[in-house]
């Protein structure tokens, strides 16, 4: 058996695993950690953990070493830098009269590289931009357009539930989510009521979309007349929650059944997700990167 442990290195990233080297690591734990930029500070957000050899990832890196007092000092002489360098680009963008929205930065913790997060409507040219700071900071730069759901994963928020933000608390990727899915969960197809704080669709309406679709191909189909101990029937509800489905009766008397009184629950059913005209999917992020010493 390997032992895994899972590290946050930025805040609304996904998580990294790594080998803890037989360090006894926990929750919170600050730690330096190696990545494809350089080591970074990170905090351990999932403790260690036995998984079989065979799952092992095969690029799996060891933990360098526990976050030391200079490690911290180092971190917060960054976080100075990464308001300044932010107040710059902004000053720049002004300047230069981009149509852009500067977003977030992602400061190296060496201090070698500085990445801007930015987004707008179309391409932008900032060749410009980062020639002034290269310049002006004397580093790497590389500037990055992101789409409007990583802007609401960067900034956080409060969703129309109450709660933090899917995206920013715990989602590690973005799925495709499909108007269908309201349609089927019964929805009201009404932009404001199922779209999130990006203006895309919500993400959780992919949540309980298997138990919805699984049902669907349990029991009849709404407006399909069936044969009830109380006589002929037609479905014109599914109730999911309570598994059950209303009916009608010619007389107008509506009347419950629960789907087990349709046969027995399918078994697991895999979800797919196809492109239609009455979908909506979302387009992946677009990622633009150029990069100046």
């Amino acid at each position: 058996m390997a032992v895994i442990v899972g590290v946050s290195v930025k805040k609304g990233c996904k998580i990294a695993y790594f080998d803890p080297d037989r360090l006894s690591l926990r929750i919170g734990d600050e730690v330096i950690v190696p990545t494809s930029k350089g080591v970074e500070f990170g905090v351990v957000t999932s403790p260690p953990r036995e998984i079989p050899e065979t799952s092992v990832f095969e690029d799996l890196k060891k933990v360098v070493r526990r976050a030391t007092d200079r490690d911290r000092q180092q971190k917060e002489r960054n976080e100075i830098r990464r308001d300044r360098a932010f107040r710059k680009c902004q000053e720049l963008i002004v300047k230069h009269q981009l149509p852009m929205k500067l977003i977030d930065i992602d400061y190296a913790f060496d201090g070698s590289s500085i990445t801007f997060f930015f987004t707008a409507e179309g391409r932008v040219d900032f060749r410009a931009l980062v020639r002034d700071l290269a310049s002006a900071l004397k580093t790497r730069i590389e500037l990055r357009q992101i789409g409007v759901r990583d802007e609401a994963k960067m900034i956080g928020g409060l969703g129309p539930c109450g709660r933090t933000l899917c995206c920013a608390l715990f989602l590690d990727e973005f799925h495709p989510i499909s108007i269908r899915m309201a349609k089927e969960q019964h929805l009201p197809l009404n932009p404001a009521k199922i779209s999130g704080v990006c203006g895309r669709l919500m993400c959780c309406l992919r949540y309980e979309q298997d138990s919805y679709r699984r049902f669907m191909l349990w029991v009849p189909a709404v407006g399909e007349r069936v044969v009830t101990e109380r006589g002929e029937a037609r479905v014109v509800l599914h109730d999911v929650m309570s598994e059950s489905v209303i009916l009608e009766l010619e007389s107008g008397e509506k009347f419950a059944l629960p789907a087990a009184y349709f046969g027995p629950e399918p078994e697991e059913v895999e979800i797919e997700i196809e492109e239609a005209d009455d979908e909506i999917v979302e387009d992946s992020d677009i990622e633009l990167g150029e990069e100046m010493e």
